[in-house]
C-alpha cells in the first residue's frame, strides 16, 4: 500500500480528531491531541495519508527527566493511531521511524514511550528501567521504554519522567 508521510496541517485537525477517537476505546487521546496543539506542546505531529485521507497520525510532546543529576529535555510519543481497517500494514513503524529520524535530526536526545512490550523494542527502544527511568505513574515496568535518539543523548540521564500537564486529563 503507498501512503505520503506528512507533518499535520490544520486543515487535517478534525481528520485527526476522528482518526484518534475511532483507534482508542475513548475520544480520551483525541483530546489529548487537541490539548497539545492548542498549548503549543507538540513538537512533531506527522499523518500517513493515502489518496488524500488521514489514515495515520502519531504525536509527540515535550518531556522532563528530573533525577540527581538535574533536569535533561526530551520527548514522549504519545499518542499513536492507525485506522482500525488499515493497522498491521506498516503505517505505524513508518510513522515511529519518521518521527525518530526527524526527532533526532533536529538534535532531540531521547524519547520515551508507554506502549506495547513487543512492538516498540522493534524501533531501538529499551526498557527504561534498564536507564535508571521511570514514570511519574506506576506502569509496569514492560511497557514503559526510552531511546537515545542522538549520540550521548541519555549521558547521565536517570530520574523520573514527567509529561505535560495535558496527559494528566486523559
Amino acid at each position: 500500500m503507498h501512503f505520503e508521510l506528512r507533518e499535520e496541517r490544520p486543515a487535517d485537525v478534525p481528520a485527526i480528531h476522528r482518526l484518534n477517537t475511532a483507534s482508542f476505546d475513548s475520544d480520551a487521546e483525541a483530546r489529548l491531541v487537541d490539548a497539545l496543539r492548542a498549548n503549543g506542546g507538540l513538537t512533531l505531529s506527522l499523518v500517513a495519508q493515502v489518496s488524500g485521507e488521514i489514515v495515520g497520525h502519531i504525536g509527540f510532546s515535550p518531556v522532563v527527566i528530573e533525577g540527581s543529576s538535574g533536569i535533561a529535555h526530551g520527548v514522549g510519543l504519545a499518542p499513536m493511531a492507525v485506522a482500525p481497517a488499515l493497522q498491521r500494514q506498516g503505517i505505524g513503524g513508518r510513522l515511529v521511524a519518521e518521527g525518530l529520524r526527524r526527532l533526532g535530526a533536529a538534535g532531540q536526545p531521547f524519547c520515551v514511550v508507554l506502549g506495547h512490550a513487543e512492538y516498540y523494542p522493534r524501533h531501538g527502544f529499551i526498557r527504561a528501567s534498564v536507564r535508571g527511568i521511570r514514570w511519574e505513574k506506576a506502569v509496569p515496568d514492560e511497557v514503559f521504554f526510552v531511546r537515545e535518539l542522538t549520540p550521548g543523548g541519555l549521558a547521565g540521564v536517570e530520574g523520573i519522567v514527567r509529561y505535560r500537564p495535558e496527559f494528566e486529563a486523559v
